[in-house]
């Protein structure tokens, strides 16, 4: 061999090793990184004495929110106006956004049916218990519902944490949290749940914070200083969109605390979990059940449809303060914003529909409830700016994708979500993943969607966790 064939082959062997070394070093598991539990987020210095500050704010106060005559009258005096609306269109439905001819006729509904009925909506919202509390310096809105001796005679009884999205709030939840806290005598029902349901800083009741850096992982923090906070040191964790992310960032961050993480949203965007996904398509039958293969292929399929749906995310990872300004104050577009979503999210066929098949899956009554909370609360900006924190480079830096999770984890998949990952994909990142279903029929709003569906999927969860872990009931 002569001596330019041997440096070239010495070459390509360093090459290639120093390409081995990068890519295992990409694709291999991480220790958890360590958060401060105290970290401040409050408007107002850091208290010196934090001890002293704990004991001074750990109080959790009973709330009944209500608004004033005048701001629901000056809402409808905004809906007044809405007469320079753009027509669509000809021939277009939903395909270029919320379908202004149809977006008249919401407001319309909202202006001239609910709002004259909003002291009833408001009876609606108050049914659950409502408290806020002060943790790490911000104001933090819950509701906080509890099983009594009585009731749980005969039951299962546990704590669950449930973390709601973009653009939801807690009131996805409420047909939910009726069926975790049903109270009546069936006989047929052996679980019941301790709910708490916050609503993520800076959305709804509680406070954005004032300084950079709240991104998802800090927020586990806060979740989870909450649960101590009212006395639960283990607990189920329910989440979907930002409440699937920041679940798995509490399980992976405390999996002392946690009895088991189940999502309708479970994902792993792994450098290590993406190729297998690439690599799956060429061979789906080795990882798919039959019969569920249309939820993870054709790849392009999918890759279109995020990129059609996905520019809401850009703008919010970059400008979130931009379009939060230009929804502010101004309800009509609020609507537009974040009813598309309540549309496409559900079922992207609907993009074809006029009315964006908005009352096919939901009462009308129920999407203005949610979207009269961000109004009220003027919490589009704030809520908007965790899309920000989650892609700074301080919170990539975590790697929180890297670290396993290896509390008991569910997955439950409805077909028409934003995106799906395969088993083989979601067990580098859960390795006790002891649950997994698919369901034919749903969306990216199970909660609210096919609330059901999702209760009878967490009950086989926790069923499947005593069974194989031996968990012990309050």
């Amino acid at each position: 061999m002569g001596v330019t064939v041997k440096i070239l082959v010495l070459i390509l062997a360093v090459a290639g090793g120093l390409v081995y070394r990068n890519v295992t070093q990409l694709w291999a598991d991480l220790p958890a990184p360590k958060l401060d539990p105290q970290e401040w987020w409050g408007d107002e210095a850091q208290p010196k004495d934090y001890e002293a500050y704990l004991q001074n704010s750990s109080e959790v106060i009973g709330n009944r929110l209500s608004y004033p005559d005048k701001t629901i009258a000056d809402l409808k005096e905004r809906l007044n106006r809405t007469l320079r609306l753009t027509p669509p269109l000809e021939g277009v439905a939903f395909e270029y956004g919320f379908n202004t001819d149809y977006l008249r006729e919401v407001v319309e509904y909202w202006r001239d049916d609910y709002l004259p009925r909003w002291r009833e909506r408001e009876v609606f919202l108050w049914q659950f218990n409502h408290f806020t509390t002060d943790i790490q310096g911000l104001r933090t809105h819950f509701l906080h519902l509890m099983v009594y001796d009585d009731n749980k005679v005969g039951k299962k009884h546990y704590p669950v944490l449930l973390l709601h999205g973009w653009p939801g709030s807690v009131r996805e939840f409420y047909d939910f949290i009726h069926l975790l806290h049903q109270t009546n005598l069936d006989k047929n029902n052996k679980y019941i749940f301790n709910v708490v349901v916050p609503s993520l800083p800076g959305y709804g009741w509680s406070q954005g914070t004032s300084r950079k850096g709240l991104g998802p992982a800090q927020v586990a923090v806060m979740m989870r200083n909450l649960m101590l906070r009212l006395g639960y040191d283990k607990f189920f964790i329910q989440g979907g969109d930002w409440g699937s992310i920041i679940g798995s960032n509490i399980a992976t961050l405390y999996p002392e605390n946690v009895l088991g993480y189940h999502s309708n949203m479970c994902n792993n965007l792994s450098p290590k979990s993406l190729a297998k996904g690439l690599v799956a398509e060429f061979l789906p039958s080795l990882f798919v059940p039959s019969g569920f293969e249309d939820f993870f292929f054709p790849k392009s399929n999918e890759l279109r449809y995020l990129m059609e749906e996905s520019g809401y995310f850009h703008i919010q990872a970059t400008k979130p303060d931009t379009i939060g300004a230009a929804l502010t104050d101004n309800p009509v577009g609020l609507a537009a914003y974040i009813l598309e979503k309540f549309s496409t999210w559900t079922n992207p066929s609907y993009r074809s529909l006029s009315d964006g098949g908005l009352t096919k899956r939901y009462k009308m009554d129920a999407l203005l409830d949610n979207l009269m909370i961000y109004y009220l609360t003027n919490s589009i900006t704030t809520s908007q700016r965790l899309y920000a924190e989650q892609y700074a480079q301080a919170q990539r830096d975590l790697h929180l994708e890297r670290v396993p999770t290896r509390v008991p984890t569910g997955c439950a998949r409805f077909k028409s979500d934003i995106m799906q990952f395969l088993d083989v994909q979601l067990k580098d990142k859960y390795p006790n993943l002891v649950h997994s279903t698919y369901h034919k029929k749903g969306g990216h709003f199970a909660a609210l969607e096919v609330p059901k569906v999702l209760y009878k999927d967490f009950i086989d969860f926790v069923k499947t966790v005593e069974r194989k872990f031996k968990i012990k009931t309050l």
